[in-house]
């Protein structure tokens, strides 16, 4: 019988003003840092980041160039190894983020993530998505181990445009989904296990905290305040979807997702974005009850996540066109193979009309 595995990071850090404790936790970890910032938040923030590490440990600082592609890594590795940085830094958003961990990993050093956005679960996984220069998926880099710190500054979020939270619910949105397919497949998580009840209950509890407090966060984000709802949000968009997929394991929404990456017109919309449409996509392809599948609708149109093809871009809906989303969802190592039951292109793409005919039914109501 298979072990159970759950991994997390070492450390969670998140309040308002925690940015200004960068430097102290950087300290514990290394003597210089490669500090890695994305590019529109460089100006934001680059105060506060240096009179935080200033204070407490060495560094330089680098922009980020905009997409977690081999590129990229190996550009910011070779500017950190020049440096003889021995601890790295990733500030900003996913891909930045994402960047920042393949570059620890190449150079064998520890690493501190500081999400801006909570826009996506990367901050806490050991898992880094790759990019070509132009922005399609390629892989997945799966790493040795989690980030050593992950730090989130709550104020930082709620003043960031509240679609990037909007977008971290779409994304956290298919934690419980993708892990309880893959715990009734008896399926590997991404950490090489089955699935730890532990895993299987933050993730319910991550779909939970959606539900109740997505709506008021969004709200008072749009009012650039801090609220209880707000914390509770970020931390389901970080680290109960970071725990919740990576030890509960992925899934279709996951896949379809990345099958829409194939499709030019998607690549304006965030990565939560695509993966809310793909979850319905998969409750859709469950055979889920009407009751479920109506209940993750209303949230998405609620916060204004999609909830249609049209509202991914995709205005001119083909067999071709969704069938190359389809076959690309499907391909053998893709996470869709943990659904507990044959999945192949035919059905994926059926279940991709049924879900944008529920969608166009529900908003023209």
């Amino acid at each position: 019988m298979e072990n159970k595995i759950l991994i997390s990071p070492s450390k969670y850090v998140q309040g308002p003003g925690a940015l200004m404790d960068l430097g102290k936790f950087t300290a514990q970890l290394g003597k210089k840092a490669l500090t890695l910032v994305d590019g529109n938040i460089i100006s934001l923030l680059k105060d506060k980041i240096e009179k935080s590490m200033t204070k407490n440990v060495n560094f330089i600082l680098e922009k980020f160039n905009g997409e977690c592609s081999r590129v990229e890594i190996d550009r910011i590795k070779s500017f950190a190894e020049s440096g003889a940085c021995d601890v790295v830094v990733g500030i900003g958003g996913g891909k930045s983020i994402d960047t920042a961990k393949a570059v620890a990993y190449y150079m064998e050093v520890p690493v501190i993530i500081v999400p801006t956005i909570a826009a996506t679960d990367a901050p806490c996984s050991a898992l880094s998505v790759i990019y070509s220069p132009d922005g399609r998926f390629e892989d997945y880099l799966f790493l040795p181990s989690n980030p050593n710190v992950v730090l989130v500054d709550s104020e930082v979020i709620a003043h960031a445009p509240v679609r990037f939270l909007v977008s971290g619910m779409g994304d956290a949105l298919a934690t419980w989904f993708e892990a309880d397919a893959t715990s009734r497949s008896s399926a590997k998580n991404i950490a090489g296990g089955l699935p730890t009840t532990t895993a299987l209950s933050l993730a319910r509890l991550c779909y939970e905290t959606l539900l109740n407090y997505g709506l008021p966060a969004k709200l008072a984000v749009e009012a650039k305040t801090v609220t209880p709802a707000v914390e509770k949000i970020i931390e389901a968009n970080t680290l109960l979807s970071g725990l919740g997929f990576e030890s509960g394991g992925l899934a279709a929404a996951h896949a379809i997702h990345n099958g829409m990456t194939e499709l030019k017109e998607t690549h304006d919309y965030f990565h939560g974005e695509k993966v809310a449409f793909s979850t319905i996509v998969q409750l859709v392809l469950e055979d889920r009850s009407t009751a479920e599948i109506m209940e993750v609708i209303d949230f998405c149109d609620s916060v204004g996540l999609p909830v249609t093809l049209g509202q991914l871009g995709i205005k001119e809906i083909s067999r071709d066109k969704l069938m190359r989303v389809a076959v690309a969802a499907c391909v053998k190592e893709e996470t869709i193979h943990n659904m507990p039951f044959p999945v192949d292109p035919e059905i994926v793409y059926n279940a991709i009309i049924g879900a944008d005919a529920l969608g166009r039914y529900y908003i023209g109501k």
